[in-house]
């Protein structure tokens, strides 16, 4: 991170594909860093960085579900358009902090 960039936003979560990590969202893009965590000793550390967007890069912003809820977005990359869906513990939260992101 850059000294412009501040953190909004960053809670432990569970993506439908990429699994557990912790989704973490800057004034600048929104960022995804892959997890494994033991529960013997209670330590958790960092894999990987599996997505790392541009807010700009974002397409589009929703939340679904009833009983297991979702925070999504939809992400331009190089490949086409990529659909990411977050389980965290406030959707709506999290939805608005995105969409407000994007618009300053």
């Amino acid at each position: 991170m850059d000294e412009s960039e501040k953190r909004l936003k960053q809670e432990d979560c569970n993506e439908d594909s990429l699994g557990a990590g912790i989704l973490t969202l800057t004034n600048k893009r929104i960022v995804f860093e892959k997890t494994r965590g033991r529960i013997a000793d209670f330590t958790k550390r960092f894999e990987e960085t599996l997505l790392d967007a541009q807010l700009n890069d974002i397409t589009k912003v929703w939340k679904e579900g009833i009983l297991i809820k979702k925070t999504c977005i939809t992400v331009k990359t190089a490949d086409g358009e990529k659909t990411y869906k977050f389980g965290v513990f406030n959707t709506g939260s999290w939805k608005k902090d995105i969409e407000k992101a994007m618009s300053q």
